[in-house]
């Protein structure tokens, strides 16, 4: 259950959004283990100019997850190829044009409501 923020191009269509939604969460299901109805997602819709990746000006997209320590490299790294493949597949993005950051945190740094961290009760 990582909370997860979508950076994308504005003016993309509500179907392209969901594929790299969808992607996403797809991902993160298949290659960490998270419960499939976990998903916490924010996406941004950014002016072109506002989303600087180096040189590259065609689509892109950057998501940067936050999740409790413990995942493994190797999950990590199999989430990485995993999200570039299924945002290659759909919406159409170059692999090259997907960057992903991950912060770990601990269970007492969340709380899903009502002022309780429902991680160490």
């Amino acid at each position: 259950m990582p909370l997860v923020n979508i950076s994308v191009l504005k003016g993309k269509s509500p179907e392209y959004i969901k594929a790299i939604a969808d992607g996403i969460n797809s991902a993160v299901i298949e290659t960490m283990g998270f419960p499939d109805d976990d998903r916490y997602q924010i996406i941004h819709e950014i002016e072109p100019h506002c989303l600087q990746f180096q040189e590259r000006t065609e689509d892109r997209v950057m998501m940067h997850l936050v999740m409790r320590s413990g995942r493994s490299n190797k999950s990590k790294q199999a989430f990485y190829a995993k999200v570039v493949k299924n945002l290659e597949a759909a919406p159409g993005i170059d692999p090259r044009n997907v960057l992903v950051t991950i912060t770990e945190n601990h269970d007492i740094d969340w709380s899903f409501g009502d002022g309780v961290a429902q991680f160490i009760i």
